[in-house]
């Protein structure tokens, strides 16, 4: 799960859905995005909310993972959801895929992390990964009781 990169309140008027990016946090998507790379952590499927600064996060993260551009899924589901209905719309991945990376918001993503591991996390900050790996074949049997680790890949400083 990655929540999208710092965006940008100064444009007066512009709908939440068209905000994009920070300077400052397309250089944290960039810097996340290699480290993710130099650990071998590659999607199979990129899905992102159709948020202009997720969208955004997800075409970087894309292009230094050599993910083609094309592929990138957009799904309204991520963008004014909840966690169980991102949870309902992961579970209902093929299975074929063995490893999907969904680009979206907060507290969204924030709740879905910490309904799976036991030491719980304040915030999932812009630019921030937590990757899940679980004990499962199939998408919809993942769970609490198979989640066998995580990883957390933070920007050095949000703000």
């Amino acid at each position: 799960m990655v929540r999208h990169a710092k965006s940008s309140w100064d444009y007066d008027g512009t709908a939440d859905i068209d905000r994009t990016l920070k300077a400052k946090g397309i250089s944290y998507a960039y810097a996340i995005a290699r480290k993710l790379k130099l650990s071998n952590l590659i999607p199979q499927k990129i899905i992102s909310s159709p948020a202009i600064r997720a969208l955004h996060t997800a075409v970087i993260f894309a292009r230094v993972l050599e993910y083609p551009l094309r592929e990138i899924e957009i799904c309204g589901l991520l963008y004014e959801s909840s966690s169980d209905k991102i949870m309902d719309m992961v579970r209902k991945t093929d299975n074929e895929c063995k490893s999907l990376m969904i680009f979206g918001h907060n507290p969204d993503f924030t709740d879905l992390v910490n309904g799976f591991i036991d030491k719980p996390i304040e915030n999932i900050p812009t630019s921030g990964v937590v990757t899940l790996k679980f004990a499962s074949a199939n998408w919809d049997g993942i769970s609490r009781k198979n989640l066998e680790s995580h990883i957390i890949n933070f920007p050095v400083k949000d703000e």
